[in-house]
């Protein structure tokens, strides 16, 4: 029989049950990372930390990523794949507080379908940061402190001597009383610093860390410095993961990752559209499509590429954008305008597209009308899409029309429009009579949706897009 609320005793039995649910629940996550195998590369992504540093917030006075939308972030990247998540320490402000609580709840709703994902707070070596972390429920910390003559001259001041002074007591106490926490450290503008200098303090902290960092801060680093800088930390700390972080200040963060992964470097920070502070840095997606291309398969284990392209229209949607041009795993990567090129496109995709990114979830290539286009394209859109009768004389006669035409187009006309009233209007083209039973056999289509303010759609005016 159930115990009734009356029933005192049958209440201390349902509570002790549920105490040592919620004591195997801590076991659990106690010794996760203890258990966790980790595969050849680890995404540590930190949009959620270093990506809500981008000055594209402010582009359209949003400022800050809301808790709904952090909450979205954090799902679709654990829906993708990724096993660890960077975010603020939870003092930063009450805000990131609520927020790291919010996550901290969407990834326990998801441990049963995508397993475990860890949650890593970026704290500074002090101990509020570290409290903070610790009673907000992180399971881990990753800790940085400068020690580049510019930040021990211009941030906190301090030598070598006083930055092992109080880094190495801290560490030492929080693997004591904390075992469970996976702790990282990491030499700001790491590449600005000496390996002699980074070597002073790493050599103190490396009895109580899971893994060292060597961030490039300010983006000066390049492939060959990376490589030297991965073989030297690798044969003095044989037995410690590392983690990069590459900012694009030279435009180098995803070529300096690629280096570093391919030296042996298991960890690596990322962002989605590799957003961030300055110019930001590695971009996720655009890092995964890259080893794809270099057949670096094995660091592929465990993510899921064709979800590539849908998490980055979901992101550029939160920033108000299209995805970005210097994207790769982007629409645009498969987007032409010229003549030339959307006539080769139409006889073969593989002319002027080389690469698979329908792996990645790019299943379509986009083809824009505007003043470069050739006749090719525009007897294909009038015939093949729209259904016109159409020859090829005629069609090399509407493009010369459509040219000189579409430098007059107004703002909000759409280029598309022009050439369909030149069609029909100047040329008198009627359409084609298809059977019923054949109009759902077309694999190529047109859809002329306007470009939308909050980037949640990749079409553009004007737009053929030729599905795959």
């Amino acid at each position: 029989m159930s115990p009734s609320f009356k029933d005192k005793g049958g209440l201390r039995g349902v509570a002790l049950v549920f105490a040592l649910i919620l004591k195997s629940w801590s076991s659990f996550i106690m010794f996760q990372f203890k258990h966790y195998q980790p595969r050849p590369l680890e995404i540590i992504d930190t949009t959620l930390r270093e990506g809500s540093q981008t000055s594209l917030l402010h582009d359209h006075y949003k400022y800050f990523f809301t808790q709904n939308d952090k909450i979205e972030i954090a799902r679709d990247l654990i829906t993708f794949g990724v096993k660890f998540l960077e975010l603020f320490a939870p003092n930063v402000s009450p805000r990131e507080r609520d927020d790291f609580a919010a996550i901290k709840a969407t990834r326990d709703e998801l441990i049963m379908q995508k397993g475990y994902t860890f949650l890593l707070a970026h704290v500074r070596c002090h101990p509020d940061d570290v409290a903070a972390a610790v009673e907000a429920g992180a399971d881990g910390l990753n800790m940085y402190m400068g020690l580049s003559t510019a930040a021990r001259t211009h941030s906190h001041g301090k030598d070598l001597a006083s930055i092992v002074q109080q880094v190495r007591p801290l560490l030492e106490d929080i693997r004591k009383n904390y075992p469970h926490l996976i702790l990282r450290f990491s030499g700001e503008d790491a590449f600005r610093t000496s390996e002699a200098d980074l070597f002073r303090v790493y050599d103190e902290v490396i009895p109580f860390v899971d893994r060292i960092g060597t961030p490039d801060t300010v983006g000066v680093a390049t492939p060959v410095s990376v490589a030297q800088r991965v073989k030297a930390l690798r044969e003095r700390y044989p037995k410690i993961d590392l983690e990069g972080h590459f900012h694009d200040d030279r435009g180098f963060s995803i070529i300096n990752a690629l280096e570093a992964v391919k030296s042996g470097m298991r960890y690596m920070d990322t962002t989605l559209l590799g957003v961030g502070d300055r110019s930001g840095i590695t971009s996720m997606t655009a890092l995964f499509y890259n080893l794809y291309i270099d057949k670096c398969y094995d660091h592929l284990e465990g993510y899921h590429l064709r979800g590539a392209y849908p998490i980055n229209v979901m992101f550029a949607s939160k920033l108000k954008k299209l995805v970005p041009s210097k994207e790769p795993v982007s629409l645009t990567n498969r987007t032409h305008t010229a003549g030339v090129h959307q006539k080769a496109l139409l006889n073969s995709t593989s002319t002027y597209e080389a690469f698979p990114l329908d792996q990645f979830g790019v299943s379509e290539s986009e083809v824009l009308l505007g003043p470069l286009s050739g006749w090719n394209i525009v007897h294909y859109f009038l015939k093949e899409i729209k259904y016109y009768n159409l020859d090829e004389a005629t069609a090399r006669q509407i493009a010369t029309v459509f040219k000189e035409r579409i430098y007059n187009l107004a703002q909000n006309d759409s280029p598309t429009q022009l050439l369909i009233d030149i069609a029909e209007n100047e040329f008198g083209l009627t359409h084609m009579i298809i059977p019923e039973r054949f109009k759902d056999n077309i694999v190529q289509v047109m859809d002329n949706v306007p470009q939308s303010d909050s980037g949640e759609n990749g079409t553009r005016q004007g737009a053929v897009m030729l599905k795959r």
